[in-house]
């Protein structure tokens, strides 16, 4: 028996498209360093996403890149050509087999990209500058003609994704890459119509929102979901604040997204600077959103309490990412009143139990203070 005070995490949800989730619990998007060497899907990768899509009404994937100078992740699969659709094809069906709706994030590293993955090593982004991190490379300001190629790259990946049968993507406009860098005064210092002021520097998101929608309209044969992922600040200076990014809430709102997903490393971090507020940046930007669009949030939950109390700020949407790595039957914990057995640590001995690829595994266990790790 569910204990009723977690049940508003197990009432389903409907988006105004008419696609319907079983439950508020989405899997967040994470990285796993795991795809074959030609880009396409391992068979590693597609068992660690088949135990960890029962239960979680949506799977939003790991990023995928469209342009070959996009790639920001050794293991990252390819999305940049037809011949990567059937692969493409093996994630989504694995993942709807389970019983969740399959979502694709889509992106372009910029900045971050390490060079030697892409072509000559040759880094791109809005500017010249360098992210703020010992030996990052200075980028080469991208051209107009560049800049217009990748929103066209963004379509292309979005029919891909339809033609592969997933039922929506995500475009990652969050965690420093290329679409955040285009919209921060610290990595866009253009003076044309990409940058300037924060409505420039709202041109090129913006522009990849309109493609991304016209490509829907163009291929989906039925509903298709398209949600966007921000990173509310920026530590630098210059850099995104929140008053920037209610600005950016208040653009994306206009243009009939059926998500927004905040990307959040703790739920209920404070803003630093851009508003006088004592709230949580979540509730913040839901309050701005209101009802305009569905408001997803993320960031260090691992209890069944966490979730209950993140849902009680207003947001329909909850997205948990480290903690279902660690314990993939949380959602059926909750459901069947098991939520004191939901596993909060990582034991060394349970790659295999938790169905965890290699490359993720060393990650997990080789960085300080990213999971907690039991011996």
């Amino acid at each position: 028996m569910t204990n009723k005070k977690y049940e508003p995490l197990l009432q389903p949800f409907t988006f105004s498209n008419g696609i319907k989730l079983d439950n508020r619990v989405v899997l967040a998007p994470m990285t796993n360093f795991s795809s074959n060497e030609d880009g396409t899907v391992s068979n590693a990768e597609v068992d660690y996403y088949v135990r960890r899509s029962k239960g979680v009404s949506m799977v939003i994937t790991a990023c995928t890149y469209g342009t070959p100078n996009g790639k920001g992740f050794h293991g990252e699969f390819a999305a940049d050509s037809d011949e990567m659709i059937p692969s493409l094809s093996r994630l989504a069906t694995a993942i709807k087999d389970q019983g969740a709706k399959a979502v694709l994030q889509i992106f372009h590293g910029g900045r971050m990209c390490p060079p030697e993955l892409v072509p000559n090593g040759d880094i791109v982004s809005a500017s010249a500058v360098a992210a703020e991190q010992e030996g990052a490379p200075v980028p080469r300001e991208l051209t107009n003609e560049e800049i217009e190629g990748i929103i066209h790259d963004f379509g292309e990946m979005t029919r891909r994704a339809i033609e592969a049968g997933f039922d929506g993507v995500e475009i990652h406009g969050a965690n420093n890459y290329l679409i955040q860098q285009f919209f921060s005064p610290h990595s866009n210092r253009r003076e044309d119509k990409w940058g300037g002021s924060v409505e420039k520097r709202l041109t090129f998101p913006l522009a990849i929102v309109d493609e991304v929608k016209q490509a829907v309209s163009k291929h989906a044969k039925e509903p298709f979901l398209v949600g966007y992922r921000f990173s509310p600040e920026e530590p630098e200076t210059p850099g995104i604040t929140m008053a920037d990014t209610l600005k950016l809430v208040d653009a994306l709102a206009e243009k009939d997204l059926d998500y927004l997903h905040v990307s959040l490393m703790e739920f209920w971090s404070k803003p630093r600077r851009g508003v006088e507020d004592t709230r949580s940046r979540i509730e913040i930007i839901q309050e701005r959103v209101g009802s305009r669009v569905p408001v997803m949030g993320v960031g260090s939950i691992h209890t069944a309490d966490e979730a209950a109390a993140a849902l009680e700020t207003g947001i329909p949407l909850l997205a948990i990412g480290r903690e279902l790595i660690m314990d993939p039957d949380w959602v059926q914990k909750v459901k069947e009143g098991r939520e004191n057995e939901i596993v909060t640590t990582l034991s060394k001995k349970d790659q295999e139990k938790l169905v965890i690829p290699d490359p993720l595994w060393q990650a997990v266990i080789n960085t300080p203070g990213w999971f907690p790790v039991e011996d």
